[in-house]
């Protein structure tokens, strides 16, 4: 995964939350800011306040279908 930049922020949560946060992270062997990154992730498409990385590779797949004559014209 490409690196990128992060931004700190201070929040508060239920401990029973938390707690289970950071045991998923730890059984995942990840760190707890990506697991809950992806949550947030996940609860921001669910609301349809941001677009899943799989919808945006699919409008990107179907673009090529669309226009691969284009792009290769502007390509040379």
């Amino acid at each position: 995964m490409p690196n990128r930049q992060l931004s700190k922020f201070s929040s508060q949560a239920d401990p029973e939350v938390l707690l289970a946060l950071k045991e998923l992270a730890q059984r995942e062997g990840r760190k707890m800011h990506a697991v809950l990154d992806e949550a947030l992730s996940d609860y921001l498409v669910r609301k349809g306040a941001l677009q899943s990385k799989q919808d945006t590779m699919n409008h990107f797949a179907q673009s090529l279908k669309e226009f691969d004559q284009l792009y290769k014209k502007l390509a040379k």
